[in-house]
């Protein structure tokens, strides 16, 4: 894979703090409820939502959907579980 953390360390440090502002957000939204626009737990995935557009795209090669890459654990962050 030509996009590995272990050769960019930029998309490394984006990626790590996706995971943090992922597990921010499931804490908030498990504490105060739905992401309502102006909510802290809005706030927080939208900061996730910035922080993944800014990876690449890692195209798979079984013609399913391509994800940014890392998705896998940035998602199981938001849904608070562990990684």
């Amino acid at each position: 894979m030509s996009n590995s953390f272990g050769y960019n360390t930029r998309d490394a440090k984006i990626h790590g703090l996706s995971v943090q502002v992922g597990e921010l957000f499931a804490n908030l939204y498990r504490d105060f409820g739905p992401e309502v626009p102006g909510s802290h737990s809005y706030h927080a995935l939208e900061a996730y939502k910035s922080l993944r557009r800014l990876l690449p795209i890692e195209y798979p090669y079984d013609n399913s959907t391509s994800r940014h890459i890392g998705s896998s654990a940035a998602h199981k962050a938001t849904q608070g579980v562990s990684r």
